[in-house]
């Protein structure tokens, strides 16, 4: 039976997830980054189907979504605020304990029996956990465990500031895009923070805006930083990417490398060789840079103050 295409937003989650993998990834020693393989290993399923989630050909579950939170430190609810609803809703109270002695995990009940999705992790780590180091194990327990008491706390705020966490028939699914993770050896600026980290927004609403976007699961949403774009772009505005564009589609305002560096500017065709990178803030100063020494990473759809570009 051939397999369903998924949902923009589906395919927003994975993407969103797999960013995320690359971002724990950047920087670090081949021995050290988290491989597909050790994600199947952690999971108890093979490569491919791990391949499979994170590249959305299959949609992300609560038991993948909170296994590689765990091990990349992350909360589910920063990728997929509809599993962290569902872990939450569905998870018996549950403590978990590390026992040493025995070389493995022990998962305790607190009160009652095991049910729903979080049970369904925390199952499948006493089964298959030995294959990570002690610590490893306990910072991806603790890490699950975090995520049920933050959202059942409402400490967790839901993307779209109003409504369920759950995406709904419409909506589309906005994620964070680590710029980190683009760099690869370069350089993000030093005052850089995440101002927004992920949004749910009415797809009817874009299409009004009149956003052209290669497509919603490419979408991501950043924060500016600096006073160079200024008047367009402030420091803080929180900016609506499109990753999909990665090479130079006409006159425009992008997320960018060069020299080292990561930048938003408006480029414009200067000749065949060159760009004009231009900063709207007059007090910066515009710059004549080749072609070549320039790595787009996506370009600028949308400023959250409600300016489109």
């Amino acid at each position: 039976m051939k397999k369903r295409d998924l949902e923009d937003w589906e395919l927003a989650e994975c993407t969103a997830l797999k960013n995320a993998v690359d971002a724990y990834n950047a920087g670090k020693p081949r021995a050290e980054r988290l491989s597909q393989g050790k994600i199947a290993d952690a999971l108890g399923m093979n490569q491919g189907s791990v391949s499979s989630y994170l590249n959305g050909v299959n949609a992300l579950n609560a038991r993948v979504a909170g296994v590689i939170a765990g091990l990349i430190k992350v909360p589910v609810e920063s990728f997929s605020p509809r599993l962290a609803k569902e872990i939450s809703e569905m998870a018996a109270p549950i403590a978990v304990e590390n026992q040493r002695g025995s070389g493995g995990l022990a998962v305790a009940e607190q009160t009652g029996t095991y049910g729903g999705a979080a049970a369904k992790v925390m199952e499948m780590l006493s089964k298959h956990g030995k294959n990570l180091t002690d610590s490893a194990q306990q910072r991806l327990l603790q890490a699950v465990s975090e995520t049920l008491t933050e959202v059942k706390s409402g400490n967790v705020i839901p993307g779209n500031f109003s409504r369920s966490a759950r995406v709904q028939d419409g909506d589309i699914l906005i994620p964070q895009y680590d710029v980190r993770a683009s760099m690869g050896h370069g350089q993000v600026p030093a005052d850089y923070v995440e101002f927004v980290r992920n949004v749910v927004v009415n797809g009817l609403q874009l299409e009004k805006l009149g956003l052209e976007y290669t497509s919603p699961a490419n979408l991501s949403i950043i924060t500016g930083w600096g006073q160079s774009m200024a008047g367009t772009i402030d420091d803080k505005d929180p900016v609506i990417v499109d990753r999909g564009v990665t090479e130079f589609n006409g006159d425009g305002v992008y997320v960018l490398t060069w020299d080292g560096m990561l930048y938003i500017k408006r480029l414009q065709k200067a000749d065949a060789n060159h760009f004009d990178m231009i900063s709207d803030n007059e007090k910066h100063k515009d710059r004549v840079v080749g072609v070549d020494d320039v790595t787009i990473h996506a370009r600028v759809l949308y400023v959250w103050k409600g300016q489109k570009l």
